[in-house]
C-alpha cells in the first residue's frame, strides 16, 4: 500500500510503498476514506513536539471502511463505517483497572507511537471504533475524532458551559471554530470570537458567534465588557495556546470564572503573582483530547442535523499531495478549518 512517512530525525516526508498492515487480536484493518491534517501533524513534522519513532506514518483523525478482523473481534463486520480513536490504552494502569480507558496513564497516541492514517489502510482496536450513520459522510466523520471532539471535550467536559454562559474564543481555526459552534449548541450566550483575519472572523458569525472582534483592537477588551454586561466571560478557550492569546483570555475572564488552555505551542506562559491569581479566583485548565464516547454523540448530532460541519471541510488533497495539504495549513492558504487527506 502507499502510506507517507515521516522521518523524524530529518523532519523529511515522504510517501512509499510499504506492507499493508495484519490486524492482531482484538484489531480490525481499516481501508482509510479520509484523514484531516491537524496542526500537531505540522508539530510532529517541524519538531516542536518530540518523535516517539524514527519513521512514523502521521495522521491521526480517520474515517474508514472495516476490511478484515482480527482474532476474537466481535461485534463488527466487514465493510462497517468507523472512526477510529486517536488513541490506545494499555489495560493495565491505574485508570484503566477502572475502567477509564479514555484517562489511560500511559496512552498510546495514533501517528504518534504507532502508524497513523495518511495511508490506504490502517489497524486499530475494535474497542476503540465508532460506528458512524449511513447518512453522515466519511469526510465530516473523519474529523470528529480530533478536530471536533477535542473542541466537544473543551466546552462540555472541562469547561462545563452551562446554558445561558458566556464564552470567549481566541483563534478560529479548525479548533476554535468548532468551539464556537459547539458553545452555540450547548447553549452559551453570548459566544464572543477573536481573531486576527476579518475573514476568519464572519465566517465565526455565520457558525453561531454573537460578537467577532480583532484582539489586536484597542477596543477589543471593552467589546468583551460590554457584551457580557460588564461582568467578563463565565469560559474564555485560548485556542492558539501562545502568551500573547492566554494573558488576553486571562485577562478577559470574570472573577471565578473558568480559563481553558486548548491550543498548545512550546513557549511559556506567566501566571503572575500567586496574590493575583488568588484574587482573581480564576480557574485555569489545560485540555487535552476526549472521550472515546464523545465521537459516538458528534456523530448522533450530526446525522440529526443539530450539529452542521458542512462547511468544516476546507480542501481534499490526494495522498501523494500530503505536503501542499501541509502547506496549505501551515501558511493559513485559504484560511482553512481542515483540510483532508484522501489515499
Amino acid at each position: 500500500m502507499r502510506a507517507e512517512r515521516l522521518d523524524t530525525a530529518t523532519h523529511q516526508v515522504s510517501v512509499q510503498d510499504v506492507p499493508v498492515p495484519e490486524p492482531g487480536p482484538g484489531e480490525v484493518l481499516i481501508e482509510v476514506a479520509y484523514c484531516g491534517i491537524c496542526h500537531s501533524d505540522l508539530s510532529l513534522v517541524d519538531g516542536t513536539f518530540p518523535a516517539r519513532l524514527p519513521v512514523v506514518t502521521q495522521g491521526h483523525e480517520a474515517s474508514g471502511t472495516i476490511a478484515a478482523l482480527g482474532p476474537g473481534v466481535d461485534g463488527w463486520q466487514v465493510g462497517d463505517r468507523v472512526v477510529p480513536a486517536a488513541g490506545r490504552p494499555d489495560f493495565t494502569c491505574a485508570e484503566c483497572r477502572r475502567f477509564n480507558f479514555s484517562g489511560c496513564l500511559n496512552l498510546a497516541l495514533m501517528a504518534f507511537d504507532y502508524d497513523g492514517g495518511w495511508a490506504q489502510y490502517t489497524t486499530a482496536l475494535a474497542v476503540s471504533l465508532t460506528r458512524v450513520p449511513d447518512n453522515v459522510p466519511l469526510d465530516q466523520a473523519a474529523i470528529l475524532a480530533d478536530a471536533v471532539a477535542t473542541p466537544w471535550g473543551a466546552v462540555v467536559n472541562t469547561a462545563k458551559v452551562q446554558v445561558g454562559e458566556s464564552v470567549g474564543v481566541w483563534g478560529l481555526g479548525g479548533i476554535g471554530t468548532h468551539i464556537v459552534q459547539i458553545a452555540r449548541l450547548v447553549g452559551a450566550m453570548p459566544i464572543v470570537a477573536l481573531d486576527l483575519n476579518p475573514a476568519v472572523r464572519e465566517r465565526a458569525l455565520a457558525l453561531g458567534a454573537d460578537v467577532a472582534v480583532d484582539p489586536t483592537a484597542p477596543d477589543a477588551a471593552d467589546v468583551i465588557r460590554d457584551a457580557t454586561g460588564g461582568r467578563g466571560l463565565d469560559a474564555a478557550f485560548d485556542a492558539v495556546g501562545l502568551p500573547v492569546t492566554f494573558g488576553q483570555a486571562r485577562a478577559a475572564t470574570r472573577p471565578g470564572g473558568r480559563l481553558v488552555s486548548v491550543g498548545m505551542s512550546n513557549q511559556d506562559i506567566n501566571l503572575g503573582s500567586t496574590m493575583a491569581l488568588g484574587l482573581s479566583r480564576v480557574t485555569i485548565m489545560g485540555h487535552l483530547g476526549y472521550r472515546n464516547e464523545d465521537i459516538a454523540t458528534l456523530a448522533a448530532l450530526v446525522s440529526t442535523g443539530r450539529l452542521d460541519l458542512s462547511r468544516s471541510i476546507s480542501g481534499v488533497v490526494a495522498l501523494e499531495d500530503v505536503a501542499e495539504g501541509i502547506r496549505r495549513l501551515e501558511t493559513h492558504d485559504g484560511d482553512p478549518i481542515r483540510i483532508l487527506v484522501q489515499p
